[in-house]
């Protein structure tokens, strides 16, 4: 099948690139109208974070990356600013380390744990995780708790790792260059 050019294959992928075409026709027809109407069009860039740079650059990753009103955390884990994991066997204060780590890089854009819209929790001992979340995670999300999957894996990125949480959160404000016009 062809559209404006495209080639599109059969089966799923074919619904995958028609539905691709169809959002890349939408998002324009919106930014058309947009400027057509004299509104600012905010062209959202990227704007990335590293919490410990040296570790991240090593590992090949970048904590949390904002793009308008989304924002992607990395999976976050209880380490010093070496990469060293901290409070070895303790799964209470592995979490509080998490969560304050997660706290800062949501505070570098300006948002706070209410913010937050999904929270993924892997770890390797579900129940412990259980026992020592209920109280904290509480005080944490006090008027929501997120969305979110809280798996048990067999292991974290190293043997030391007890818990890794990774989030996504919404802006109300989104960031970009306003395009005049």
């Amino acid at each position: 099948m062809r559209a404006n050019g495209l080639r599109f294959t059969t089966g799923l992928q074919e619904t995958e690139g028609l539905m691709d075409f169809r959002s890349v026709i939408r998002r324009t027809l919106m930014l058309l109208f947009a400027f057509l109407l004299g509104a600012p069009v905010l062209a959202a860039e990227p704007e990335y974070f590293m919490l410990r740079p040296e570790v991240e650059k090593a590992y090949g990753y970048t904590h949390a990356v904002r793009i308008g009103h989304e924002v992607k955390v990395s999976g976050a884990v209880s380490m010093d600013s070496q990469g060293n994991p901290t409070a070895l066997g303790d799964m209470a204060e592995q979490m509080k380390n998490v969560y304050g780590d997660l706290e800062v890089i949501l505070a570098h854009y300006g948002l706070t744990f209410e913010h937050v819209v999904v929270e993924n929790v892997f770890t390797t001992d579900m129940a412990k995780f259980v026992e020592v979340s209920g109280e904290f995670r509480a005080e944490l999300y006090e008027s929501e708790f997120p969305t979110g999957s809280w798996l048990e894996v067999k292991g974290l990125a190293l043997p030391e790792f007890l818990i890794e949480i990774e989030l996504e959160a919404y802006a109300p404000t989104p960031t970009g260059n306003v395009v005049p016009h």
